[in-house]
């Protein structure tokens, strides 16, 4: 997930606490707090958990942003961002986010839409100023999330990436290994009982001095307990719940309030007048009432039990929550989806405390008061997992660090049966059992020894959104599966038209049980306990430490009730533990859910001449696709179609585009995922870059690309692809691309920094961005193909800065000299020849001849590249 970074969570609350409640922000000092964290839990390293998303303004310092990026400068600044942590002794551990939840795509294509119009505008800006705008109108430059966490791995700090949202996963992380904070910007921390919340904006590097938001002075203001606060942050709207939801709720809790106060803006009464409901009349009737006799919920009840139990952290349980109706059980089932990720039960550990290896108690009582849960040398506490933030459905797990026996946690109100649920410290491995709501009979979810992975053996098919496997592209419909549990045995749920082929699905054809997933592998989310007889039930959520039992399920069937589009376990395995490490980009998304989203990146929509970065680059996610799909189906181009959710100008984004895989020709043959990832012999690294290569349609060229020194290779090889691609691109184009690439290897941070441009071109600020993205591609393609190259590669800090490529656009536009462009350096004029060769030469084998500016009239609008041009009939199935 990459983009414009939006302030995030409760809606009107960061004004509030600013405007209202100043007092709840403090003044603290990291250095003091390090030192007294020390004394107080001896041999526990002090550790700031950090939400890295809502971090990359603070740390894009550079003054130039349009350019596409200047990479080298933001790197030094991550850099001293780390050092001055470490300097007193504090551990950072950085959580990007890794998929968009299904209960947030509105709110991510609303957001999407809205960076469009700020695009447009700056765009507006640089044609009738040609200069870049002010700080007021920035924008992230495209790929700086993706790039800003190899980044971190290479200043070798812990990055995780998360399943879902990272939020939720920040927080449980949090509270779980006693952390000394979250670092971050969104109010969604004042909302969990979880450490104490740190803001970014407000931190000062230098003294490392920032503000500390106190949710305890907060519930003080307003009256409210800390078990409270879910339900006030639903009332007002969030990230699940729509502003607009509850706002003649609003309006009649402010009508009735008689504590306005006047120097109070609208917005910070109506946080007072909700609260003062809460605690004035919910609170009379809690525990007697339920949610939807005392509040408006009408048709959202399921929405917005959702949106509370979503800050529920694993251990923790609602004062609110006595009875779960049908309604939000179907909400359950239909969120589950292609993206839900029903593979990712996977038990992979988080880090704990390397020195100490002790474990951490991480439950609180909701009304607690205290922040930071007690981490003691003797502590053998259980560590609850959590359950899936999408669904909600409650799954705590606990293991005993290190008794290393499975703990079941569940307990179905009703008949009394526990449903166990296991976690087994050394293998990490997770077994959940749930149980059927309507026969309370045992549903396993089978754990394979050697995968470390959790496989949901059932899945609702009546659900109203299908958990698809393949898209039929004539009929644009997705294909649910099915496979009875008993016996083990898959059920066809359908079959291609045309091939009458029957393809095996997962799911219990009369269960009631959702497949619940994970938003990371030992946080799992709670849902309200229910106990009423009319509503049915789903697996309860209460944990029970002292009943111990071993493993009973049957491991052979995971491979049978995998619910995802690769079904070999260890495949899976693979790609979710290089999700998760922040060390591939997008081939989890493709190979679980066959789902994936792309940002905004910074492109003219009035400039008909060049296409669209998810245009240019479709071809080779295409062939990636094949690449690790090709293993499903024999035919697999006309059975298979992945979600693609990229931003690009004309695009309302109100369906994903359904987009096939290409054929990839590899010399020798297509390899298998497993050769390619798993095969440590010598010759199959030579297969790992054919593969790289293939993607890209470069085969052919693989000689003259393997002379190329490091780091121009992947440079080079995406040069060759983008001017094939992309027939509007001019010899003076390539020109500026070599010439930055090729002076930036003799350039300091300090020099790029006082590089100054005569103007800004908004088809230069657009080229850049471009170039950027195909590193971003570059960095799926490697990571599908099993590493072929080192990230350092492809790292743009090695190999392209926005302002010095666009110093070289505008020099080559002028007519300089080949000279004048390489800064008179002889040493770099053979170089800049053979690259320009390499290139050219392999341009002409796909009949693309690169001509000067000057073949082209000044009103050529130019077509979309002889890969471009035929985009809507060449492997898009349309829109999902």
């Amino acid at each position: 997930v990459d983009g414009e970074i939006p302030v995030m969570g409760v809606r009107g609350l960061q004004g509030f606490v600013g405007s209202t409640c100043p007092h709840i922000c403090t003044v603290v000092n990291f250095r003091e707090l390090a030192e007294h964290h020390r004394s107080r839990y001896p041999g526990c390293t002090p550790t700031v958990v950090v939400d890295a998303m809502c971090c990359l303004r603070y740390w894009y310092t550079p003054e130039s942003w349009v350019c596409g990026g200047q990479w080298r400068e933001y790197f030094s600044a991550l850099r001293d961002f780390v050092d001055s942590f470490a300097s007193v002794g504090i551990k950072l551990v950085f959580f990007f986010d890794g998929m968009v939840e299904q209960g947030k795509r509105n709110e991510w294509v609303k957001r999407r839409l809205k960076n469009n119009r700020e695009i447009s505008r700056i765009f507006h800006y640089i044609r009738s100023h040609r200069e870049q705008p002010g700080r007021n109108m920035f924008f992230i430059p495209s790929g700086l999330a993706i790039f800003t966490r190899f980044a971190l791995k290479t200043l070798g700090q812990e990055t995780l990436c998360s399943l879902k949202e990272a939020d939720y996963e920040v927080a449980s992380y949090g509270l779980q290994y006693n952390c000394l904070g979250i670092l971050g910007e969104d109010t969604d921390y004042l909302i969990y009982d979880t450490c104490p919340y740190f803001s970014i904006s407000e931190l000062c590097l230098e003294s490392l001095e920032t503000i500390m938001l106190c949710r305890e002075k907060l519930c003080e203001s307003l009256g409210l307990l800390v078990a409270d606060l879910p339900l006030l942050a639903c009332l007002l709207g969030n990230d699940v719940i729509p502003e607009g939801m509850f706002e003649s709720f609003r309006f009649k809790c402010l009508s009735s309030y008689t504590s306005v106060k006047e120097n109070c803006d609208k917005k910070g009464n109506i946080i007072l007048a909700v609260s003062d409901h809460i605690s004035k009349v919910l609170h009379l009737h809690q525990g007697e009432k339920k949610l939807e006799e005392m509040l408006p919920l009408g048709p959202n009840r399921a929405l917005f039990y959702k949106g509370v139990a979503s800050y529920l952290l694993p251990g923790q349980s609602s004062p609110w929550f006595f009875q779960k109706p049908k309604s939000l059980i179907m909400l359950d089932k239909q969120v589950i989806s292609m993206s839900s990720d029903p593979e990712s039960k996977q038990g992979v550990p988080i880090c704990t405390e390397p020195e100490s290896k002790q474990g951490v108690p991480i439950c609180t009582e909701p009304e607690s008061k205290q922040e930071v849960p007690m981490c003691t040398p003797e502590s053998k506490q259980e560590v609850p997992m959590c359950a899936e933030p999408e669904s909600k459905q409650e799954v705590p797990m606990c293991a005993e660090p290190e008794s290393k026996q499975e703990v079941p946690m569940c307990a179905e109100p009703e008949s009394k049966q526990e449903v166990p649920m296991c976690a087994e410290p050394e293998s990490k491995q997770e077994v959940p059992m749930c149980a059927e709501p309507e026969s309370k009979q045992e549903v396993p979810m089978c754990a394979e020894p050697e995968s470390k992975q959790e496989v949901p053996m059932c899945a609702e098919p009546e659900s109203k959104q299908e958990v698809p496997m393949c898209a039929e592209p004539e009929s644009k419909q997705e294909v649910p599966m099915c496979a009875e549990p008993e016996s083990k045995q898959e059920v066809p749920m359908c079959a291609e038209p045309e091939s009458k082929q029957e393809v095996p699905m997962c799911a219990e054809p009369e269960s009631k049980q959702e497949v619940p997933t994970c938003a990371h592998p030992e946080i799992k989310q709670q849902l309200p306990e229910e106990t009423d007889s009319d509503f049915n039930l789903e697996v309860p959520m209460y944990a029970h430490p002292k009943i111990k039992e071993d493993n009973p399920m049957d491991m052979d069937s995971e491979i049978k009730q995998q619910v995802t589009l690769v079904s070999d376990p260890e495949i899976l395995k693979v790609a979710r533990m290089h999700h998760i490490q922040a060390e591939s980009y997008l081939v989890y998304s493709i190979v679980s859910s066959g789902e994936i989203e792309c940002s905004n990146t910074l492109e003219d929509e009035l400039d008909q001449a060049l296409p669209s970065q998810a245009f240019v680059y479709r071809p080779v996610r295409q062939r990636v696709y094949t690449l690790l799909l090709g293993s499903c189906r024999d035919d697999i181009s006309a059975s298979l179609a992945v979600k693609e959710w990229f931003v690009y100008p004309g695009n309302p984004l109100r369906h994903p585009d359904l987009v096939r895989p290409l054929p990839v020709i590899i010399p020798g043959g297509t390899p298998n995922l497993k050769s390619l990832w798993l095969n440590q012999e010598p010759a199959v690294q030579a297969r790992r870059l054919d593969a790289l290569l293939a993607c890209f349609n470069l085969s052919s060229s693989r000689d003259e690309l393997l002379a190329v020194e490091s780091p121009l290779r992947a440079l080079c090889c995406l040069l060759i692809y983008l001017f094939v691609q992309v027939d509007t691109l001019c010899l003076e184009d390539l020109h500026a691309f070599v010439a930055q690439a090729l002076c930036l290897q003799g350039k300091s941070t300090a020099q790029l920094v006082d590089l100054q441009l005569e103007y800004i071109s908004p088809r230069a600020v657009q080229l850049g961005s471009l170039l950027v993205r195909g590193l971003t591609t570059l960095a799926l393609v490697n990571s599908a193909c099993g590493f072929p190259w080192k990230t350092s590669e492809f790292m743009p800090w090695n190999v392209f800065d926005g302002k010095l490529f666009h110093l070289k656009y505008l020099q080559s536009e002028k007519g300089y000299s080949v000279e004048a462009l390489l800064e008179q350096n002889r040493s770099w004029l053979t170089r800049f020849h053979n690259l320009k060769a390499v290139v050219c030469k392999a341009c002409m084998k796909e009949n693309r001849r690169i001509v000067g500016r000057g073949h082209w009239s000044s009103h050529h609008t130019g077509g979309q590249g002889v890969g471009i041009a035929a985009h809507l009939s060449l492997g898009v199935v349309g829109p999902g």
